[in-house]
């Protein structure tokens, strides 16, 4: 992104998947961004719309099954976001959202349902549903604090060579194999509710590291952080 754009945001079918909050990562990102002086334009894509190419940061939410493969479907049909991947721009993708990215994922019987494709990942349905919070150590490289959120979800979601853990788990279900989401480039997928980027304004600053390609200066971070230690301090307790 040019240092004189505007950093668009592009929240995907919020009419079939935004359960949980998850329309708060969008808020989030637009405030961390204006407190920086960054100028947001943010686009509410519903599904019988196209999906734009031309945005910095991709949103896409949670929710139930007949709306997944809805969603599933006219992304395929759409091809937007895979071009706007392709170009470079970044993705964050929340339960539904997130076992959409991948090759398959399952449907409301179980069966079989085809994905976009774009993260290396199948998922399939559990034995049972796994709800309550979750608390993940994200891997290294990317440089971001335990994450904090809330997971209510049957899917069971396996990890191919073309994807890294975005986390291991600490406590909760994740993926279902002790690793918590996954990512590969600039697209991040994640079972975590709550909304995530509220709970893990890390994670909101990494992406928009990689949407501006600059290093963000800090912003005072004190009711995050409080709800940060209050939400690990409840699942987690210090010794």
């Amino acid at each position: 992104m040019p240092s004189d754009s505007v950093l668009r945001l592009v929240w995907i079918y919020p009419d079939l998947l935004s359960t949980y909050g998850d329309q708060g990562n969008v808020l989030v990102l637009e405030q961390r961004a204006e407190r920086r002086g960054i100028p947001v334009e943010t686009v509410h894509v519903r599904s019988a719309d196209p999906v734009p190419e031309n945005g910095d940061i991709y949103l896409i939410g949670g929710g139930e099954d007949r709306p997944q493969i809805l969603a599933s479907e006219r992304l395929r049909r759409d091809g937007g976001l895979q071009r706007a991947v392709a170009r470079g721009a970044a993705v964050l993708a929340v339960c539904a959202g997130y076992q959409i990215m991948g090759s398959t994922f399952g449907g409301e019987e179980g069966q079989p349902v085809d994905g976009i494709g774009l993260l290396d990942i199948a998922s399939g349905r559990g034995a049972g549903r796994a709800v309550g919070e979750l608390v993940a150590e994200v891997d290294p490289a990317l440089g971001v604090p335990t994450l904090t959120g809330f997971e209510n979800h049957m899917g069971v979601t396996r990890l191919g060579p073309g994807v890294r853990p975005l986390s291991r788990t600490v406590v909760g279900t994740g993926n279902g194999d002790g690793t918590e989401g996954c990512y590969a480039g600039k697209v991040v997928g994640t079972y975590l509710h709550g909304p995530a980027l509220a709970r893990n304004p890390g994670l909101a600053d990494l992406l928009l590291t990689w949407a501006t390609g600059t290093q963000l200066p800090p912003i005072d971070d004190t009711w995050f952080t409080r709800l940060r230690e209050e939400r690990l301090a409840a699942v987690v307790p210090r010794p």
